[in-house]
């Protein structure tokens, strides 16, 4: 059986888990042929959020990734994406995302928002199981780690998984530079 570690945290694969992530973070890793090589593991839910979780369970913040839903418009039509980048990082939403999404201005969807469009909680959104048609972009920074603690869908967990397993996640598009230094 495979485990992944990071800082405190020790993953088993979340096809052995399913309940602790979000259905459809489930379902869609396991479309992907991909629920054996990510982790899952419980955490405090209050924990959720990026600086407690790495203080509370010793983290590195090379590990770590955020997911952030950012929108903007052109010609009318709205156009939507998750962003991926580490933690150590800030999406550059009004540069390189304004650019690949091909709008005016891009900027990040209210929280309340993105729970709902998402279907997930906030503090626990992730790049897998969004919905159909949604833009996945991912840092090249993030891909190039080999392990990484991101979102399941909900706040009681996280994922943990190799950074070349996103590449091959449907719909993820890798981008340079999408992540700038906060």
């Amino acid at each position: 059986m495979r485990y992944w570690l990071a800082g405190a945290l020790e993953a088993r694969p979340l096809a052995d888990a399913p309940d602790l992530a979000a259905p459809s973070v489930v379902a869609a890793l396991a479309a992907a042929g991909l629920d054996r090589e990510v982790g899952v593991v419980a955490i405090d839910p209050a924990l959720s959020d990026t600086a407690a979780n790495q203080e509370a369970y010793g983290v590195p913040t090379e590990a770590l990734a955020n997911c952030v839903v950012v929108g903007g418009r052109r010609d009318g039509q709205e156009r939507v994406a998750a962003c991926v980048v580490l933690a150590s990082t800030r999406a550059d939403v009004n540069g390189v995302v304004k650019r690949v999404l091909d709008v005016r201005k891009a900027s990040f969807l209210p929280h309340e928002d993105a729970v709902e469009r998402t279907g997930m909680e906030h503090g626990g959104i992730t790049p897998f199981g969004l919905p159909d048609g949604w833009r996945v972009l991912v840092d090249a920074a993030v891909v190039a780690q080999p392990v990484l603690v991101m979102g399941s869908g909900v706040r009681a967990s996280k994922l943990l998984l190799d950074g070349s397993v996103l590449p091959r996640v449907p719909g993820v598009e890798v981008v340079d530079d999408l992540g700038r230094r906060a």
